[in-house]
């Protein structure tokens, strides 16, 4: 689908949220067909003190939140590790290790190195208007020998999203290991609140302009299930940190599991669950 930039702009300033969704969906179905992956997270504190959950169903184990100091991470990493049972296990934020490397002196690649070496796999997420040189940060994560899970947005970036878009596309074309784009903030600002309507612009106009990046998410546990099945109408394709705990007392319909197969149904598509390696669970 060829879109020109003249494209892009008008479909930024436009109201005109149809003509957008279906031009994204029409993108992402050519790229994914009737597939929509989603995956199941068991978050784990990155305090050492704090008690490992259960596994359950978890296609990926995240270590959530800062640590405290390096010897922490490495520490909190070998022993979820050996906690998880083969289950993909990814780790903290990469400006947090950026933080953690600086304060002890060390290059980030030699903490990235030293945690692969602790037998982590994934890191967790790399939120592109936190770090002072994405490129050269995600390509530490490669050469360490470790898969960035996704890049994400910490905070909402201008009125105009294309340009921000773009230096994703840009990125990319740098880097070539972003697997997954979550385009959506993980923090809101109180004072100036997004809408749904602008949510979902956000998502169609990722999935057209960063169309060098396989996966277009949403975040099932931040963004909740009605905001991620339109996102699945509109150009995203992959349903992150789903509920490992599947949890029935409410009746097997609001179950998590049946509750995003169902949601995913619903946006016109066929689930199909992943682990944190996106290798397809066959259950």
């Amino acid at each position: 689908m060829l879109i020109t930039d003249a494209d892009l702009e008008a479909l930024a300033a436009s109201h005109d949220i149809i003509t957008l969704g279906m031009m994204a969906d029409e993108a992402r179905r050519q790229r994914h067909g009737s597939i929509a992956t989603f995956v199941r997270v068991a978050a784990v504190s990155s305090d050492v003190s704090a008690p490992l959950p259960a596994i359950g169903a978890a296609g990926e184990v995240r270590i959530v939140g800062t640590p405290a100091s390096r010897v922490a991470a490495v520490s909190r990493v070998r022993e979820v590790v050996a906690a998880a049972g083969g289950v993909p296990v990814s780790a903290y934020a990469l400006a947090d290790l950026h933080m953690l490397a600086s304060r002890d002196g060390v290059t980030l690649r030699s903490l990235l190195e030293e945690l692969r070496g602790a037998g982590l796999e994934l890191v967790a997420d790399a939120a592109i208007d936190t770090l002072a040189d994405a490129r050269r940060s995600i390509e530490d994560v490669n050469i360490a020998g470790l898969t960035l899970t996704q890049l994400t947005v910490d905070r909402s970036p201008a009125p105009d999203p294309v340009p921000f878009l773009k230096s994703v596309a840009e990125l990319q074309r740098a880097v070539a290991v972003i697997r997954a784009f979550a385009p959506l903030p993980r923090r809101f600002n109180p004072a100036v609140p997004s809408t749904g309507f602008e949510d979902v612009k956000r998502v169609a106009l990722a999935r057209l302009v960063a169309d060098n990046i396989p996966s277009i998410q949403v975040d099932w546990a931040l963004y909740g299930p009605k905001l991620a099945q339109v996102a699945l109408t509109v150009g995203a394709d992959d349903v992150d940190a789903v509920s490992a705990d599947d949890d029935a007392s409410q009746g097997h319909r609001r179950a998590p599991l049946e509750e995003v197969r169902r949601n995913i149904r619903a946006a016109g598509y066929e689930p199909v669950e992943r682990n944190g390696r996106f290798d397809r669970l066959m259950k």
